[in-house]
């Protein structure tokens, strides 16, 4: 078992390309032994937004903290703590902070995707 605070991981920083004002931590991972998920928490900075984009893998987001968007089906939607939005693979989506305080989330993904 795994106890952990999920800002103990080391952070990866995101500020270039498609993304900007992204950091992310992996929680809970391959070398935690997870064989079937992935844990990932990520904080967008205000004006902080993640790349426009899809993949194979489905995943599952718990909003914690911020006020948010995802850009679902050609439209943005608003999120917020406690919400939470399930992308099945190969759908097009885009997660933007849409407030003045960090925005942040937990991902869920299956193990074989990149952890981050």
């Amino acid at each position: 078992m795994k106890v952990i605070s999920t800002t103990a991981p080391e952070p990866v920083h995101f500020n270039f390309g498609p993304a900007s004002g992204v950091t992310g931590r992996v929680i809970i991972g391959h070398s935690d032994g997870a064989a079937n998920f992935c844990m990932r928490r990520f904080d967008l900075a205000p004006g902080g937004h993640t790349p426009r984009h899809t993949h194979a893998w489905e995943h599952e987001i718990f909003f914690h903290a911020g006020q948010g968007e995802v850009f679902r089906a050609g439209e943005w939607v608003p999120v917020g703590p406690g919400d939470a939005v399930f992308v099945p693979g190969e759908e097009e989506h885009q997660i933007r902070n849409a407030g003045s305080a960090p925005l942040t989330f937990l991902c869920l993904i299956p193990a074989g995707a990149p952890e981050i």
